[in-house]
């Protein structure tokens, strides 16, 4: 890639961040290629739609998430660092309104690019659940597929419901006692 091209590219993505972060995931495209200065046409050039752009902006994040699981994979308890490890997502989907949306629509289109970068979430979220199920804390039948889909709608109804802050955790809670055996 070219170094303008690089350069074009490093500032969709951040000015996406800063786009997503005022206006939600839904923003308007054309408002992330004026801020970064450049056209509709350079913007979908180098992501060729709204999940393409999406994946980009958060792979940082996902990064991150990916090595909190990692360091959790050594934790004494397992079903607490699963714990731990699915209230890291939810904090992380809650960042931005409609990331929960687009991750859970994501999860059923294998060739979408935020479907893409979900591989290695399960892939982690798929080592701790084992984890806490080979200890005998989460039940058989739990699978990190539906651990993740339920993450994201429990971002979602926090994100729906902004004035209980304590809503995410609650539900979260809630959930983990129907993974008990």
């Amino acid at each position: 890639m070219r170094a303008d091209a690089r350069r074009n590219r490093g500032r969709l993505v951040a000015e996406a961040r800063t786009v997503f972060a005022e206006h939600g995931t839904a923003a308007p495209l054309e408002e992330v290629a004026r801020r970064a200065g450049v056209g509709i046409g350079t913007l979908y050039r180098h992501f060729p739609n709204r999940h393409a752009l999406l994946s980009a902006v958060f792979e940082e994040a996902v990064g991150d998430l990916l090595d909190r699981s990692r360091a959790l994979l050594e934790a004494p308890e397992p079903c607490t660092a699963l714990v731990d490890w699915l209230r890291a997502i939810v904090t992380h989907a809650s960042e931005y309104r409609g990331l929960a949306r687009a991750l859970m629509s994501a999860a059923r289109d294998d060739a979408s690019h935020l479907a893409r970068c979900s591989g290695p979430m399960r892939e982690a979220g798929g080592a701790l659940l084992a984890r806490a199920q080979r200890a005998g804390s989460v039940r058989a039948d739990v699978s990190i597929g539906d651990l993740l889909q339920l993450t994201n709608a429990i971002a979602l109804a926090a994100e729906e419901t902004p004035d209980d802050g304590l809503l995410a955790d609650r539900l979260l809670k809630l959930t983990l006692r129907g993974l008990r055996p």
